[in-house]
């Protein structure tokens, strides 16, 4: 019954790939009693029938293999049963540190079929961030690279550790575990809202939360992320993500493989855009997902020298600068449509197929989801909080915030507050504003640091830009920007001159960025600015009475008349 229900869903959104009206009028989230996505989906639909031979996973690169839908499942079916005898029992904690090599999905299946929980956790990790995952998570076994070994040293010695490579005393090998049977008999039905996924969110302003995720919140939520990226039956789809973060299994596991598409990994020892051009090229990359840090970088090669055979190209993690989606469009003929989420949910905003795409906005809410834009006294406003709404709660939406006690943290009696600000206009279109966090008052007006951001990189010498509020006796606070110098740039005088001229030309007074700095910026793991370590920075500063050294202000260049 569950998967009948799942593909039901799946085929209304197929039928109703380019009319986003009709699928987002009619689209029903199927209603589950059992499911386990790599039973009753993976093994008893894609790895059987006419799919069964097609390719499921290709990487090439560092860890390269392929494996075809029938491979993964006998594969995962004797990781499953390998994981059992070492002891994994359904409800237990796995936490899984490993990059993209075909073992990290054949556990994630794997774990799957027994009814473990998965932390999904990046290779880039510190001893002292794993402690936190083991003692918060609760972590029973563990998978990860022997090279990694050592990371884990010191932490709760219980856990059953399994290492891929040359294990290290006291670990087991992950190939021995490929000695197990290729059927898999689970021990008994697996409850749609089981949990599946604890994932650590990345903490841009405090310490990471946990976020739980079900057997169906994140397998079938993502079948809206399918609808999003408008992928089809035998796509070759690219994601272009690391492990360890959400947006890895929204369209490096969930998102493809419900369409029965091709997940596509191009490994880089360090990112490189001719190469990672020259991989879609290659492997005829039919949908491509990037970050905007991943556009940026690629519109400053020739473009129009990789003749490619991309059908759909979407963007999401931050807001996309509206120029880089006009230089995509002129070059290559493809709109990059962005598309808006959390790893507390799946899809929840995005510019969908066939729709017409405002640049800068990030398009209407998904189906299955109700966005209200709420302000502080829970109210409906033009501009304000992005909220999903309750009463029915999405399938998409997880099931809450882990304490550290195990219990969860409600959500809320009537919508589930984002922390996003956005605006709508009158054709229902979201703009992203910025983290409720993130947006300051200069001159008693408000100041979206994404519309000055853009702003900013549209000039050819920055390549990435970050604002925050500087405080001001005067003005409160005045924007000031830390910027990421482009190929080529200087930081010089001339430069910071141009900048500053370049953005009398398209910002009102009250917005101008009044200051500018030449750093590095502050990120997670995951690549999100931490605007707030600048805005700290900025705050020491002035309670200081210092200038940061290298800044440059407006009024050092009289040059420029005030306004």
């Amino acid at each position: 019954m569950g998967t009948a229900a799942f593909k039901m869903a799946r085929d209304f959104l197929f039928t109703n790939r380019t009319n986003y009206r009709a699928a987002h009028a009619g689209f029903q989230w199927p209603k589950l009693d059992t499911f386990n996505y790599a039973l009753d989906w993976f093994d008893a639909e894609l790895s059987r029938g006419e799919s069964a031979n097609r390719t499921a996973l290709k990487i090439v690169g560092d860890g390269a293999g392929t494996s075809t839908f029938a491979e993964l499942s006998a594969s995962s079916n004797r990781i499953a049963n390998g994981l059992r005898t070492l002891g994994v029992k359904r409800g237990e904690r796995i936490l899984l540190m490993l990059g993209n090599v075909v073992p990290l999905w054949e556990v994630m299946l794997a774990a799957m079929k027994l009814g473990a929980v998965v932390i999904p956790a990046s290779t880039l990790l510190t001893s002292y961030d794993l402690k936190d995952r083991f003692d918060r998570g609760r972590v029973r076994h563990l998978i990860a690279n022997a090279a990694d070994a050592a990371k884990f040293d010191g932490l709760d010695p219980t856990v059953t550790r399994i290492a891929l490579g040359d294990a290290p005393a006291g670990w087991h090998h992950y190939d021995t575990l490929l000695q197990g049977a290729p059927t898999f008999t689970p021990d008994g039905p697996t409850k749609a809202t089981d949990p599946l996924l604890l994932y650590f969110t990345s903490g841009t302003t405090s310490r990471p939360k946990l976020v739980e995720h079900s057997h169906e919140s994140y397998p079938v939520g993502h079948l809206i992320t399918m609808y999003w990226i408008g992928l089809q039956p035998g796509d070759m789809h690219l994601n272009i993500s690391s492990p360890g973060w959400a947006k890895h299994a929204y369209s490096c596991f969930f998102a493809p493989w419900n369409a029965g598409a091709t997940v596509f990994i191009a490994n880089q020892p360090r990112f490189n855009a001719r190469g990672m051009l020259d991989s879609i090229v290659a492997n005829n990359v039919t949908t491509i997902c990037a970050p905007p840090t991943v556009w940026r970088m690629f519109v400053q090669e020739d473009l129009k020298s990789w003749h490619t055979s991309l059908r759909e190209v979407v963007s999401a993690g931050e807001p996309l600068n509206p120029e880089i989606i006009e230089q995509v469009q002129e070059i290559w003929g493809k709109t990059v449509r962005e598309g808006y989420g959390q790893t507390e949910t799946t899809l929840q905003v995005g510019c969908f197929p066939g729709e017409l795409v405002k640049p800068g906005s990030m398009g209407h809410e998904s189906p299955g989801y109700r966005i209200r834009l709420l302000d502080p006294d829970d109210q409906v406003a033009e501009e304000g909080e992005v909220c999903i709404m309750l009463d029915p709660a999405p399938t998409g939406l997880m099931r809450g915030y882990q304490n550290d006690d195990g219990s969860f943290a409600p959500l809320g009696k009537a919508a589930y507050r984002t922390g996003d600000i956005a605006n709508r206009d009158a054709d229902g279109y979201l703009t992203y504003v910025g983290r409720a966090d993130d947006v300051f008052k200069a001159s008693d007006y408000r100041i979206s640091p994404f519309e000055l951001e853009s702003a900013l990189i549209e000039h050819p010498a920055i390549a990435e830009a970050a604002v925050v509020p500087a405080p001001n006796a005067l003005r409160m606070a005045v924007p000031k920007a830390y910027l990421v110098l482009a190929t080529g740039a200087t930081a010089d005088r001339a430069t910071v001159l141009s900048i500053f001229r370049h953005l009398r030309e398209r910002l009102a007074p009250f917005k101008r960025v009044r200051r500018l700095e030449f750093a590095d910026l502050p990120k997670t793991i995951s690549g999100k600015i931490r605007r707030v370590e600048l805005r700290q920075t900025e705050e020491r500063l002035a309670k200081e009475h210092k200038r940061a050294a290298g800044e440059f202000r407006e009024e050092d260049f009289p040059e420029l008349a005030s306004r």
